[in-house]
C-alpha cells in the first residue's frame, strides 16, 4: 500500500490532547491529507455540516461526549463515513461496542503512526469498494424499475436517474405531459439513493385545498387555526432523511411559493402557530406537465423557485416520441394484467399489435396499460384482437363501417395553421390565443415542418 492519498481525501481528527492531535495532524498532512483539527465533539459535527469529510479519526474520550456516540450522530448526517476510533484504554470491551456500533476500525493509544496510515488506507479502500458495489447494485435494480422502454430517450433517463441519486440533496424537477410517468421517475430516484430506507413522501398539490397547503407541507400547532385541535406533523417533517415528491408543482399558490424556497435555501421551517425553526434533511422532488416558464412569464409562477427546482432536470418525452417503446410496455402491461386477473392470454394478434403501434397516445404510459388491462378483460378466446381495442385506437372498421380518425398530431397541426393564419402569421399572437409559450409554438412548428 502507498503511504499517500489524493490531496481532496479530507480526514477528520477529534482529539482533545493538543500534543497528540498536533502530532496526528502534521503526519497525515505530510501524507498528502487534508485535514481538519476538532476537541470536541460539538466542533467536529460542525465541520461535518459545513464541508465534505471523508474519513473520521475520533478520540473516545472527548470533553462532551464520547466517540461512540460522536460517530452516531456523524452517521446520522453522512452514513458512508468510514471511522476509527481510538482508545488510551486496554478494555477490549470498548473496541467491540465501536466495531458493533459501525466503526471501519480502531486503534489502541499508543500506536505507530505507519500504523495509523495503514488502517486508514484500509477503511478508504473498503468505502471505494463498497461504493462501488452499490452503483453496481444500483445498476442491477435499474432494470427492475418501473421505466420499461428500450428507446435511446429512456436509457438515457436511467442514466440520468443514477446521476441525480448520487447528490443527495439536490432538487429535482421531472416534466412531462401526463401520464408519462413522472411518479415513477421520483420513485426510483429516491430507491437509487441513499436515502432507500427512509419515507418516500407523495403529495398532488393541485389535489389540496389552498387554506390547508401550508399546514400540510409544515404541520401545525395547535390552535393554530379553527380545526387545529392538536400539533401536527407536517411532510417536510414527516420526510426526515427521505425524499419528499411535489406533484403537479406548477399548480402551487404564489402564496406558498416563497415558504418552499425559503425551505429549498436553509432546509429550515416554522409550523403554522410555532416560532421554533425545525431543520430537517429532505430531497425535494417536484414534477409538472405545465410549461413553468410560460408560468414564470406570466407572474403565477416565481423565477427564483423555478430556478432552484430546476437545478437537476428530466425531460420525460411522450410516447409518441419513443415509438420503440410501445412494444415492450405492452407485453409489460399485459403480463401484469394477466397475472391480476388471473386470464390465460396466449397472444396478441398482428391487426391488434398494428394498431397498437400506430396510435399516438395522447394519454401516454398510462393510456397504454388502461388499454392492454381492458383488452384483457374483454377477450373471451385468449387472444387479444382489434376488436378488444377502444374505437379510437384501432381508427378503422366496426360492422362494415369505414371511418376516419385523425391523430391527436394531426388535429393539433391543423389548429395551428388554422390560428397563424388567421393572425397572418403573427407568431406571438398566435402563441397568445393557443395558451402557450412562444418557444413552445417554434418548438411545434418545427417538430410539424
Amino acid at each position: 500500500m502507498s503511504d499517500t492519498a489524493p490531496v481532496r481525501t479530507r480526514i477528520l481528527i477529534v482529539e482533545d490532547d493538543q500534543l497528540l492531535g498536533d502530532s496526528l495532524s502534521r503526519a497525515l498532512k505530510r501524507a498528502d491529507y487534508a485535514v481538519v483539527d476538532a476537541v470536541t465533539g460539538a466542533e467536529a459535527l460542525s465541520h461535518v455540516e459545513k464541508q465534505k469529510i471523508h474519513l473520521a479519526l475520533i478520540d473516545m474520550r472527548l470533553p462532551d461526549t464520547d466517540g461512540v456516540s460522536l460517530m452516531s450522530e456523524i452517521h446520522s448526517q453522512e452514513p458512508d463515513v468510514p471511522v476509527i476510533i481510538m482508545t488510551a484504554y486496554s478494555d477490549v470491551q470498548v473496541a467491540v461496542e465501536a466495531m458493533k456500533a459501525g466503526a471501519a476500525d480502531y486503534l489502541q493509544k499508543p500506536f505507530d503512526l505507519n500504523e495509523l496510515k495503514i488502517v486508514i488506507l484500509r477503511a478508504l479502500e473498503n468505502m471505494r469498494l463498497a461504493r462501488k458495489l452499490d452503483t453496481f447494485k444500483r445498476r442491477e435494480e435499474a432494470q427492475s424499475w418501473d421505466i420499461s422502454g428500450t428507446s435511446p430517450q429512456i436509457q438515457s433517463i436511467r442514466d440520468l436517474i443514477l446521476v441525480v441519486a448520487d447528490t443527495p440533496r439536490t432538487p429535482v424537477l421531472i416534466t412531462g405531459e401526463s401520464g408519462t410517468g413522472k411518479e415513477l421517475v421520483a420513485g426510483a430516484i429516491h430507491r437509487a439513493s441513499d436515502r432507500r430506507d427512509a419515507p418516500l413522501v407523495q403529495i398532488n398539490v393541485s389535489a389540496v385545498p389552498e387554506n390547508l397547503l401550508e399546514s400540510e407541507f409544515f404541520g401545525h400547532k395547535r390552535g393554530a387555526f379553527t380545526d387545529a385541535k392538536e400539533n401536527k406533523k407536517g411532510l417536510f417533517e414527516i420526510a426526515h432523511r427521505g425524499t419528499l415528491f411535489l406533484d403537479e408543482v406548477g399548480e402551487m399558490k404564489p402564496s406558498l411559493q416563497p415558504k418552499l424556497l425559503r425551505f429549498l435555501e436553509t432546509r429550515t421551517f416554522t409550523q403554522v402557530g410555532g416560532t421554533k425553526e425545525i431543520q430537517v434533511d429532505v430531497r425535494v422532488i417536484a414534477a409538472t406537465n405545465r410549461d413553468l416558464t410560460e408560468l414564470v412569464r406570466q407572474g403565477t409562477f416565481r423565477d427564483d423557485l423555478y430556478y432552484r427546482l430546476k437545478v437537476m432536470s428530466i425531460d420525460i418525452p411522450p410516447l409518441r416520441e419513443r415509438k420503440e417503446d410501445i412494444e415492450p410496455l405492452m407485453e409489460r402491461f399485459l403480463a401484469e394484467a394477466v397475472s391480476e386477473l388471473r386470464k390465460r392470454i396466449t397472444g396478441v394478434t398482428d391487426a391488434a399489435r398494428k394498431a397498437l403501434l400506430e396510435y399516438d397516445w395522447p394519454g401516454n404510459v398510462r393510456e397504454l396499460k388502461n388499454v392492454i388491462e381492458r383488452a384483457v378483460i374483454l377477450t373471451g378466446s385468449g387472444i387479444i384482437d382489434r376488436e378488444h381495442l377502444p374505437q379510437d385506437v384501432v381508427g378503422g372498421a366496426r360492422n362494415g363501417e369505414v371511418r376516419e380518425y385523425k391523430s391527436l398530431a394531426e388535429v393539433e397541426r391543423e389548429h395551428i395553421q388554422k390560428v397563424l393564419a388567421g393572425v397572418g402569421g403573427n407568431r406571438s399572437e398566435a402563441s397568445r390565443i393557443l395558451g402557450i409559450s412562444r418557444s413552445t409554438l417554434l418548438e411545434k412548428l418545427k417538430r410539424f415542418h
